[in-house]
């Protein structure tokens, strides 16, 4: 009997430890990375691949051709990639699944059908520009007005879906969901209504809404809205920092940047501006925050945020940088340094203490917007244009080519990284590159 009992105990023990779910490694979370600044872990550094050829077949550990369009980033969790695309007319929606190892399409997943979506009217877009957010039991994938979706990253399975939350994008959706504690929090800023809204991330049920409090300063003598409401439009996805018991939302719209308490989405501060159309993400250091203000001539100001941050805080600016600066591609900020490029293919480093220029280089010497953002190490940043070209240059204040490569097609998506290895979405292909 003190065998058998012995024996009972140790399978069980043994079967009760096999039933605990494996963790998941969440390697690239949000399309800005673990650090949402395009900072890749120094853990894999050492492993990232700094030459790759694709005529030679050098580098390229597989190549996965796909199917519509998308700006969308993928985000890595396990052995799986996830990223969404559309059809051109945005009629359909899909969810992408891939196994990083080998690049095989696990899930091609029809997630939205839309009878009359809106014309894009901007021939840079396309209907599947927001990126998804991902952890360990809860991927996020969003469309902007088309609809919101959590899926069981497990199966791919729908546990909740919001089509209800309707805005005129005009241009098109762009602003990528963000997480934050229990909230899955959304920019909405269409030529109609602007707002943040944050949703509980488990049922996808309203929490709380924000609306933009912007003077436009863009209607007409009857009240109406100029250019159809266009100078309301924006792209951008907000950005959180720490300051004390508070967390702050950090959010980028058009003719003003707003810091809002993240929890509750009472607006805390406001920096009013000329520009529209923002897309480039607030980047985040200490309690000090970089905003870009957007097109056409986007300004690049520093803001040292904490609890007595109120108001209209323009006096309190510790720096404002006026021209070259990034219009669509989100910077990296490493090494006191931002590293961002303009569409047209100029490099800007930018010092973080006085936002003075350390060096200002065309990286490209060909046609091709950079329209993805760059990632990087404290060694390495890596900038894609949508040509198909890639530059890696030195992460100094000295400018510095250290390697420039080349694929078949162009990127729109932004590069993320797992594992020391590369993850390229460009227009056609994904691709893996390793070292």
């Amino acid at each position: 009997m003190k065998l058998h009992g012995l024996l009972f105990l140790a399978l069980f023990t043994v079967s009760a430890f096999c039933a605990q779910p494996a963790t998941t490694p969440v390697f690239w979370p949000d399309k800005q990375g673990p650090t949402h600044n395009g900072v890749i872990p120094e853990a894999d550094a050492a492993k990232l691949p700094l030459e790759w050829d694709e005529a030679a077949g050098k580098g390229i550990a597989w190549k996965t051709p796909l199917e519509d369009e998308g700006h969308c980033t993928p985000v890595i969790g396990g052995d799986m990639i996830w990223f969404t695309a559309a059809t051109t007319d945005g009629h359909k929606m899909y969810l992408y699944g891939v196994n990083r190892r080998d690049g095989k399409i696990l899930h091609h997943k029809l997630l939205f059908e839309n009878e009359a979506p809106e014309e894009l009217g901007n021939p840079m877009n396309n209907y599947a520009a927001p990126s998804p957010v991902l952890e360990e039991d809860g991927l996020y994938v969003h469309f902007g007005t088309y609809g919101t979706a959590r899926i069981d990253p497990r199966t791919a399975e729908i546990v909740w879906q919001r089509r209800d939350i309707k805005v005129r994008h005009f241009r098109g959706p762009g602003s990528s969901p963000i997480i934050f504690e229990n909230l899955l929090i959304l920019t909405f800023d269409g030529i109609d209504q602007q707002f943040t809204l944050a949703l509980d991330k488990k049922t996808g049920k309203d929490v709380w809404k924000t609306p933009r409090t912007t003077d436009y300063h863009d209607l007409d003598k009857e009240g109406k809205p100029t250019r159809d409401g266009d100078l309301r439009k924006a792209y951008g996805t907000p950005a959180l920092v720490k300051v004390g018991n508070q967390t702050q939302l950090i959010s980028v719209g058009s003719r003003a940047s707003f810091g809002y308490d993240a929890r509750t989405g009472k607006e805390l501060w406001t920096v009013p501006h000329t520009e529209f159309n923002a897309a480039v993400r607030p980047l985040v250091q200490g309690s000090t925050v970089y905003l870009n203000t957007g097109y056409p001539r986007g300004h690049l100001m520093a803001l040292k945020v904490g609890p007595d941050t109120k108001g209209d805080v323009t006096s309190k600016l510790l720096w404002d940088r006026a021209k070259y600066n990034a219009d669509l591609a989100s910077a990296v900020l490493i090494n006191d340094h931002i590293f961002e490029a303009t569409g047209a293919a100029v490099g800007v480093c930018v010092k973080l203490d006085t936002g003075e220029e350390a060096w200002n280089e065309r990286l490209f010497t060909g046609a091709g917007k950079i329209v993805a953002s760059g990632i990087g190490t404290k060694e390495r940043i890596y900038f894609f244009n949508e040509a198909g070209e890639a530059v890696v240059l030195a992460a100094s204040p000295q400018y510095k080519v250290l390697a420039r490569n080349h694929l078949a097609s162009g990127m729109t998506a932004s590069p993320v990284e797992a594992d020391g290895d590369l993850y390229l979405r460009t227009k056609t292909h994904l691709y893996k590159i390793t070292k």
